[in-house]
């Protein structure tokens, strides 16, 4: 997500952070290569050229040509200017009003509704602990009634039967009886699509509209599809009450012009993201960190969130304690690659972190590791349960044994064993670290930052 335009924005800021003095032909230089990358982004040109002015206009009214540290102050003012481009602050979904809180979702065939509804619903089941209950809407794509039912399944949330023979409005007022009796909180239906805007599909979500009363009324876009987006959210928009978009397919739009112009172009806000095929690859959009991420300043807080959801403290706790007491095997290592996994990942990872265009440049491409992490995985897993805690029984039979499981070399087994071995005795390390001691240098480290 961003990829491009934020390792382009991150080399233009490098050529000036340096310097201990801005010209005006300096900040002149810095804006057109701002702009450039803008417009290689998708943006439209007209909110590039809106967003320039505002940017030059902050930069001089602040002085920072011939003021000190100019560099980090540019930064600064293109960061507060994205967050602004972006939405400004994070838009939520509104669970003040009566239950069931209604979610109608819309939008065309493809830009990814019914997978969006099932991600959506994942979410407010997880995070905001609701009691969900899903509802297809869609008389007109056969297969598309079963895909909700069966995403349904898999996150075990309830699904509204769905009967072909009714119409859109009468499926949705059934529905909405249901979650009423069942003492649902959230309601999510999934509407129709076409391949275009036509008034037939427009009627049908206006009726629905009206009758149902929807709290939040959703249009999910697909990324992919660059300035259209933007068209595409105005059309909806003429005809319905929308409250928020979700931007599906960010993950492949590393562009990102259609999240960047959303805004400015139809003053809805972008409430979610699509950021995987996964059904966990869904996340709140906040402007402030998306725009923290784009100037190469990461997004350690979301690092942070994504942790506490995956990892589960009682059991991290007792990790900790057997790695100070030097007690680290092939489980604790599966059960770290696993994690990692989970959080998608090294190269989304890496893609929070504070320089992460430059992190990427060291480790250069990403294939190679994570093509790595999938070799141990597969070692370890060709291992029975005695081998994996005690990895010293590992002989010149038994890794033969294992290489030949997980389809690689026995060299590989070796070089695992290795890396487990240096692990060992750098947690044994510090396992002798009083962790009091540990906690002062942490301090003092960050008193010294500060």
């Amino acid at each position: 997500m961003f990829d491009n335009f934020s390792s382009k924005i991150t080399q233009i800021f490098s050529q000036i952070s340096g310097k201990k003095f801005i010209s005006e032909d300096d900040l002149n230089a810095t804006m057109r290569e701002v702009r450039i990358a803008l417009l290689e982004a998708d943006v439209a040109l007209q909110i590039t050229k809106d967003f320039i002015e505002r940017v030059k206009a902050e930069a001089v009214g602040k002085r920072v040509v011939n003021s000190v540290e100019p560099g980090q102050m540019i930064i600064k003012i293109l960061h507060d200017e994205l967050v602004k481009l972006l939405g400004g602050e994070k838009s939520e979904i509104n669970f003040n009003s009566r239950q069931p809180v209604i979610i109608l979702m819309a939008g065309l065939q493809g830009a990814g509704k019914t997978t969006s509804s099932g991600k959506l619903a994942l979410r407010l089941k997880n995070k905001n602990h609701k009691k969900v209950l899903l509802a297809s809407l869609d008389t007109y794509r056969p297969a598309a009634a079963e895909q909700l039912r069966i995403l349904s399944e898999r996150i075990s949330v309830d699904c509204a039967t769905f009967d072909a023979e009714k119409k859109p409005l009468q499926l949705a007022i059934d529905a909405k009886k249901k979650a009423t009796e069942g003492g649902y909180e959230v309601l999510i239906l999934d509407s129709a699509g076409r391949t275009s805007i036509n008034e037939e599909m427009m009627h049908e979500l206006v009726d629905v509209a009206k009758e149902v009363d929807p709290t939040e009324i959703l249009l999910v876009v697909d990324a992919m599809i660059g300035q259209d987006a933007a068209n595409v959210a105005k059309n909806f928009g003429e005809r319905l009450a929308l409250t928020g978009i979700i931007l599906t397919r960010l993950d492949g739009d590393s562009r990102g012009g259609a999240a960047l112009t959303m805004k400015a172009a139809t003053n809805c806000p972008i409430k979610f993201i699509g950021v995987g095929e996964k059904l966990e690859e869904f996340e709140e959009f906040n402007p402030d960190r998306i725009a923290s991420r784009i100037v190469g300043m990461g997004d350690v807080v979301s690092l942070v969130e994504k942790a506490q959801e995956i990892f589960d403290a009682k059991e991290m706790e007792k990790a900790t304690k057997r790695m100070q007491k030097g007690q680290f095997d092939f489980n604790d290592l599966l059960s770290q690659i696993r994690n990692m996994k989970k959080m998608g990942g090294l190269g989304s990872i890496v893609n929070l972190l504070p320089g992460a265009s430059k992190i990427k440049e060291h480790l250069g491409k990403m294939s190679g590791f994570e093509q790595e992490i999938k070799r141990q995985e597969a070692i370890i897993l060709s291992m029975n349960r005695a081998e994996r805690s005690d990895p010293e029984l590992l002989n010149s039979s038994r890794k033969h044994r294992i290489a030949k499981g997980a389809g690689t070399t026995i060299q590989e087994v070796n070089r695992l064993m290795k890396k487990y071995k240096q692990t060992q005795k750098m947690m044994k390390k510090f396992g002798k670290i009083d962790p009091k001691k540990m906690q002062e240098m942490i301090q003092n480290a960050g008193a010294e930052a500060n």
